[in-house]
């Protein structure tokens, strides 16, 4: 009624002659006009909500649920395959794939497992996210064996098999390099750079081995073409170690000059470089200095791929998106890679680490830390027992940063059954996009060595024996063969480069 009144209250006859005249007075209303009127909009408003409300509703479920059907549509289809095996969560989507979209449900993101990278340091303490994740850790962790997912890797293995071709420039088979321009015969000699040993496996070579056991399994493989025009790589065949014992390529300046004009070189006399600036063409190194051997050819260090033993994603040299690690081996006999591990009841300590303290704070730390430690069979210098029988008969194997990220102590202790512990910030761990390497390692920030002892002891028997299994399993991706075996050291590493494979080329 105050609407009403509102609408007919009175006025004097002056002040509604004056609303008559500007038009201002309006007609009284009866209340039933009224009343329609107050209905009509709150009918209105009603409306407007419930519409509101239900466009809502469906806004939520086109942004939620199409997310889901659009991964299971992707994993699905085969010509994805190359592209999500790298994605980390792929598990998960794979688990969708097999649901039909028409009884969709919301799938429960998967447990996260470690990560395959070695953890960044942190300036402030708490508990080791290692130690969280072992003592919450259940049998899904590994119950699907140290791979990401292995159908999918396998299958893509095979694909890589029959398709994947690389071809090596021509002074790896020449006696007479043509990196001799003068024709003179008082011209250096740099063959010695580019043939392959005729004894790769000398143990001298050492930590360089990997460098030189690629370019031979590489020539003795299937995947070698003589046609490059139907290559997907193009191999540099240069040897860094050979560099460094070559008398005028020692310095690491003098290397970094002879490959940049090695680099300009073939870009000359071959058209296969010029086509993509570099980006399809990579080479081997695993000696330190070759982290330098790019840095005076801008191509080079950009575009092509640096397969090398130092993949330190720390490092300026070094481009995770683009180089590939390489896992650094110790020349062995052909007959040591098949001997059965020695069981988890005759490993009787508990820790073993040998290894020199100088340059590496780490290390040191470690030292200072835990060389008292009965349960810690650790030296710099003098070995407590010898270096073989210390991975044999201890649970775990450190593997601690030096000069560089990597050293040859992943691949001894997972070459001798013992579980390795990686302690070295910014590793670019080979072959990462197959192997999960929490289901075989175990990773420890530097910052947590304090906690190290605790850490390990906090692994349950269970879980320990699955480390271990997962740990014979990867163990024949971690060896090297003159003629190259399915799934060793070479045929992963190839695969890391079919991965890098559809680069287009621009001429």
């Amino acid at each position: 009624m105050a609407l009403y009144s509102l609408f007919t209250s009175h006025a004097s006859p002056r002040r509604v002659l004056r609303r008559q005249q500007r038009g201002l007075l309006l007609p009284p209303l009866s209340p039933l006009v009224c009343v329609v009127v107050i209905v009509l909009t709150a009918v209105v408003m009603v409306v407007l909500f419930l519409l509101g409300t239900t466009k809502l509703l469906r806004y939520r479920t086109l942004i939620q649920k199409p997310i889901v059907l659009v991964r299971e549509e992707m994993v699905g289809r085969k010509n994805h395959t190359a592209v999500l095996k790298t994605l980390p969560d792929f598990e998960a989507h794979k688990v969708r794939a097999g649901a039909a979209e028409s009884n969709w449900k919301p799938v429960t993101p998967p447990t996260p497992s470690l990560p395959h990278l070695a953890p960044l340091p942190s300036a402030s303490h708490q508990l080791p996210l290692q130690l969280q994740m072992m003592r919450n850790s259940s049998s899904n962790n590994i119950v699907m064996g140290p791979y990401h997912n292995w159908e999918l890797f396998s299958a893509d293995y095979q694909e890589m098999l029959l398709n994947l071709k690389i071809f090596v420039y021509p002074d790896v088979h020449s006696s007479s390099s043509k990196a001799n321009r003068n024709s003179s015969s008082q011209a250096p000699n740099y063959d010695s750079v580019f043939l392959p040993l005729a004894n790769p496996t000398n143990p001298k070579l050492g930590n360089y081995y990997s460098e030189h056991a690629f370019k031979v399994a590489l020539l003795h493989s299937s995947l070698v073409t003589d046609r490059p025009e139907d290559a997907n790589f193009f191999f540099m065949p240069f040897s860094i170690n050979a560099m460094r014992n070559h008398p005028l390529l020692h310095s690491a300046s003098s290397i970094s000059d002879f490959i940049a004009q090695y680099t300009t070189r073939i870009s000359f006399d071959f058209t296969f470089w010029n086509a993509s600036d570099g980006a399809d063409h990579f080479y081997v190194c695993c000696h330190s200095i070759g982290r330098d051997a790019a840095s005076k050819h801008l191509a080079l260090h950009n575009n092509a791929i640096q397969v090398t033993c130092s993949s330190s994603y720390f490092q300026r040299l070094y481009i995770t998106h683009k180089d590939i690690g390489l896992p650094q081996v110790w020349p062995r006999r052909r007959d040591e890679d098949h001997r059965p591990f020695n069981p988890p009841a005759a490993r009787n300590i508990l820790v073993f680490f040998a290894g020199r303290a100088q340059n590496s704070l780490v290390r040191q730390k470690l030292l200072d830390l835990w060389s008292n430690d009965t349960s810690f069979a650790i030296s710099s210098g003098g070995l407590s027992l010898p270096y073989e029988e210390g991975f044999k008969r201890s649970k775990y194997c450190l593997h601690v940063k030096g000069y560089e990220v990597n050293t040859a102590r992943v691949s001894d202790a997972i070459h001798y059954g013992c579980i390795p512990v990686i302690i070295s910030n910014y590793y670019d761990l080979p072959f990462a996009s197959v192997l999960d390497w929490s289901k075989f390692s175990i990773i420890v920030s530097e910052k947590d060595i304090h906690v190290l002892k605790e850490i390990l002891l906090s692994v349950s028997k269970e879980t320990y024996l699955k480390l271990y299994k997962n740990l014979s399993m990867v163990r024949r991706h971690f060896a090297w063969h003159s003629t190259p075996r399915g799934y060793d050291a070479f045929y992963m590493t190839a695969y890391q480069l079919w991965l890098k494979r559809g680069l287009q080329r621009i001429a």
